[in-house]
């Protein structure tokens, strides 16, 4: 079992099996995210009822709420991914966490956005300096902050390595974000859904709201194969054209061995 499992790593850990691989499961993954996501919204808008207290304001909930989970579940990924490069030296756990920052940044932006929209009508402000909204400010600049830390440095090993070290660090903020609403008086209540005892609320709000979750995890799926892609076939054109510029200076001609 344990040779089985070290085989499948291995062979996953290949680049050119994963490019292999990913291809094939693109096209699936996108339609598959597609269709949850068109089904959640159907759900939501024409399915779930208005909220006795919220109205149709709730149904912004539909969007924020698995925005927001995907703002701390890929940055997990990003911390799993840095730790993989740094005590493993997995091929791809540097491709994985380049590519999930960016998707991670845009996810808790749209997690902000819907927040402030849904904050107006409940709480009469688009924005206050709430002890879940303020960590999850916090969450999107260390994003953004992982993004500027890698493009200021033209040494890639070094601004992985870098890199990879502040997002091991800031992985502290998941907790605080996760727990702010028990340990401070905030505006927000107390999970509903991820919760000892299960849910706390009704299913035909439930059910979207899950629906719409699925979704979004297979749609960043997709995206963040896509980008690890892209990643993947950049470095190789990199390394092709750093191989051209030193056969040049060689005197060599193109394609020739040193």
């Amino acid at each position: 079992m344990q040779t089985s499992a070290q085989n499948l790593t291995s062979r996953l850990a290949n680049p050119t099996r994963f490019m292999s691989l990913s291809a094939t499961a693109l096209p699936w993954l996108g339609g598959i995210a597609a269709a949850f996501i068109a089904f959640g919204l159907y759900l939501a808008f024409f399915s779930a009822p208005p909220d006795y207290q919220q109205g149709q304001t709730v149904k912004i909930m539909f969007i924020h709420v698995p925005s927001a989970w995907l703002a701390m579940g890929i940055y997990l990924l990003v911390a799993i991914s840095s730790f993989g490069l740094l005590v493993f030296r997995h091929p791809l756990a540097d491709v994985s966490a380049k590519a999930a920052v960016p998707l991670g940044a845009a996810f808790t932006f749209l997690a902000l956005i819907t927040g402030a929209l849904w904050g107006r009508p409940m709480w009469g402000a688009y924005w206050v300096w709430d002890a879940r909204l303020t960590s999850v400010l916090i969450l999107f600049f260390l994003y953004l902050g992982l993004m500027a830390l890698r493009s200021s440095l033209d040494d890639e090993a070094l601004a992985s390595k870098l890199t990879a070290i502040l997002a091991l660090v800031g992985i502290v903020l998941l907790p605080i974000i996760k727990f702010s609403v028990e340990w401070w008086n905030t505006l927000h209540q107390p999970a509903s859904v991820l919760r000892f005892g299960g849910p706390s609320i009704h299913a035909s709000i439930l059910v979207p709201l899950l629906v719409m979750a699925v979704g979004f995890v297979l749609a960043f799926t997709a995206m963040h194969l896509m980008a690890m892609r892209n990643e993947i076939l950049r470095r190789r054109v990199k390394a092709l054209t750093l191989a051209e510029v030193s056969r040049a200076g060689a005197g060599l001609p193109a394609g020739a061995k040193g």
